[in-house]
Formats: structure tokens, sequence, C-alpha cells
């Protein structure tokens, strides 16, 4: 693998870190600054929505100045700068500040190695190795569990994200330095976003992608933390493994989800057992309460293993991109993607504030948030079954 490649992967790892962290820190937030299982959800989708947000410029600036400047940046100004003010947080909106800055920053890495990806590789292999480049990538879904759990022991959630601030402005450095860009295309069309959006084969692909992402993020990102502390009184250091594990079953279902397409010569039908199997178990979490704590731990797993078609899903809809449209079309999906993820959390935040003003007993605030996911994975999928199935 190229050096510049291995610099992205990283700038990706610490992506995947800052959308995965928040769990452990449920218990510290609240008692230092006041934060609640509420704040922490509007701080995790506006991480979410800003990162949406970029894709747009980020695409057209992928296709007219190329991943290097582009990556470079804005990991330097939004992942730096952000982690500078989460560390320095004294009340809970800054740290809804500081994670959309962090949003920002975060939000070219993984477009720019797909980018390069799309123009330099060729097509049939692009699946495998995007699901390659997300795998390792989720190593960061890692650190951000029992690692950062003992971080934080250790140093402090302050002192914490004072060392994520400098990995990301070294990383930037790094990128500045390695990074090679894709040859641009000469004499051929240019095109928009607007070009991209004529191109109605991939608007299932889009609809889908709004709500398929939102639970796996949103249950390891976000909600793993509350859940498993208010149901089953697990501290940091439990939820720490909670989410560790998760992690794990996410890298297993990348590196599964990778080769898939050429194996079974589908990208379609992978992705609808994909979403399937996950709406079954967010089913089963809505009508059934588990008992056993390591049951839950099971079914969380589940969501996410199911959920790590991502690769598939960008797989499928780069196959009806032309060369010169790639970078606005893979942007464009992954906004969907995030996008849908960050309204996600703020509804499911304000689910779970319903839900607990009601509530007897502590599972009775998350079970909303499971029918929830289950609404949006069904209406996604029903979609998503008109679109036509494209390999390379």
């Amino acid at each position: 693998m190229r050096f510049d490649f291995v610099l992205l992967v990283a700038g990706y790892v610490l992506s995947q870190f800052f959308r995965s962290f928040l769990p452990v820190l449920t218990n510290v937030l609240n008692r230092d600054i006041g934060a609640d299982p509420a704040d922490l959800s509007l701080a995790a989708g506006m991480w979410f929505l800003t990162f949406a947000a970029m894709q747009i410029p980020v695409g057209a600036a992928l296709d007219r100045i190329g991943p290097r400047r582009t990556a470079v940046s804005l990991l330097l100004l939004g992942g730096g700068g952000g982690s500078l003010v989460f560390a320095l947080a004294q009340a809970p909106w800054h740290i809804t500040v500081a994670m959309g800055l962090i949003g920002v920053g975060c939000s070219p890495v993984l477009m720019a190695s797909y980018y390069i990806l799309a123009r330099v590789f060729p097509a049939a292999r692009f699946a495998t190795l995007a699901a390659l480049i997300l795998a390792v990538g989720q190593s960061g879904n890692l650190a951000g569990s029992l690692p950062m759990a003992l971080a934080v022991e250790a140093i402090g959630w302050r002192g914490s994200m004072f060392v994520m601030g400098a990995l990301c402005v070294l990383i930037a450095l790094g990128l500045q330095r390695w990074v090679i860009d894709p040859p641009p295309l000469e004499g051929g069309p240019t095109g928009s976003l607007l070009d991209v959006l004529r191109i109605r084969a991939v608007w299932p692909i889009y609809f889908m992608m709004l709500v398929a992402y939102a639970p796996a993020g949103g249950l390891r990102g976000l909600w793993a933390g509350p859940y498993f502390a208010e149901v089953f009184g697990s501290d940091a250091t439990r939820i720490g493994i909670v989410t560790l594990i998760m992690g794990s079953a996410m890298i297993l279902g990348s590196l599964v989800y990778g080769p898939a397409d050429r194996i079974l010569g589908t990208r379609k039908w992978v992705n609808v057992f994909g979403i399937g199997a996950s709406l079954a178990i967010c089913i089963v979490l809505t009508l059934v309460v588990p008992e056993h704590f390591w049951l839950a731990v099971l079914l969380f797993c589940g969501v996410g293993f199911a959920l790590s078609n991502y690769p598939m899903i960008m797989a499928h809809g780069r196959a009806f991109f032309p060369p010169h449209l790639v970078g606005r079309g893979v942007t464009l999906i992954n906004l969907c993607g995030i996008g849908g993820a960050g309204v996600g959390q703020v509804i499911t935040g304000r689910i779970y504030d319903a839900a607990a003003l009601r509530a007897d007993l502590p599972w009775e605030a998350f079970t909303p948030i499971f029918f929830y996911y289950a609404v949006t994975l069904g209406a996604g999928l029903a979609v998503y079954l008109f679109v036509k199935d494209r390999t390379d």
C-alpha cells in the first residue's frame, strides 16, 4: 500500500474514533460539566451533521483541487481546532461546538481515499479495497472504547483530547508531505452536482443510505453508553469493553462484506441481506427486553456486523458514476449516510427525553429508539428493492 494511503487511513482512524468515543465519557462529562445523554446526543448529531454538510464542498474540491489540499486543510483546522475546544470545554454546548468542528475536520479523509481508489485502481476491486480501508480505519472504533476509558483514567478526558488534537495536526502535516493526487482529467467533461442528481438510477441508493448507517453509528457512537450504564449499571470500563466488542464486530463485518460482490456476483442482494438482518435485530430489541448483559451485547454487535455493508453500498453507487463525477458522486452518497446518522442522533435524543419522562424502568426509555431504527430501516429497504443491481 502506498504511504499516502497509510496516512489517509490513519486520518480515517481518527474519524472513526471521534464518532464513537462519547459513550465512555457519559459519566465523567455528566459529573464535570453537567452533560446528560440528551446533550451528548446533540453533540454526536452535530458531528454527523457538519460532516454531512461538508460532503458537497468536499466532493467539488476533490474533483477540482485534488485530495491532498482538501484533506490537509480541513483536518488541520477542524480536527485540531475542534479537539482543542473540546479539551477546554466548560459547558455542554462547548462539547456540541467542538464536535461540529471535528466533524468538519474528519469530513474529507475517507472520501479522499475512495477518490484515489476510484481514479487509480481497477473498478472491479473497488469494493474489496474500500472495505479493507474501512476495516483498518475502524480500529478507531476500538481506540474510542476501552483504550479511551483507560486514557481518561490515566490523564483525564481533557488531557486525552489534547493528545487527539496533536495527532490530527501531525497526520495533516504528513498528508501535506506525502499524498499523491491522481492526474487531472484533461479535455473531458467537468460536470456538476446537478449532473450527479440526474443519474436517477442512484436515487434508491441515496434513500437507503439515509437510514442504513444510523442504527450502527447511533448505537456504537452514543447509545451503548447510556443503555448499558442505566439498564445494567455499567461503569466506564465496562462500557469500554462493550463498545470494543461492538467495534470489533463492525470490523469483521467490513472484511466479510468486502469480497462478497465478486464471490456472489451481486451487490444489491448482499445489501438487502444486511439491512434485513439489522431490521430483524432492531425489532427484537423493540419487543424483547434482554435479561442478561451479554445477550444485549450480542444484539448490539449483530446490528453493527449486519450494517457494516457501507463499502458495498458505496461500490453499488459508484458503479453508476462516470470518471469526471466520481468525487461528487461518492461524497453525495456519503452525505446521505452521515447526514442520516446525524439527523438520527438528534431525533433519538428527543425520543429518549420524551420516553425517559414516562419510563418506570430504565430500559423503557430506550425501546422507542430501537423502534425508530426498525421503522426507518424498513422504509429504506422497501425503496432499495427497486434499485438496479450493478457490478463492475
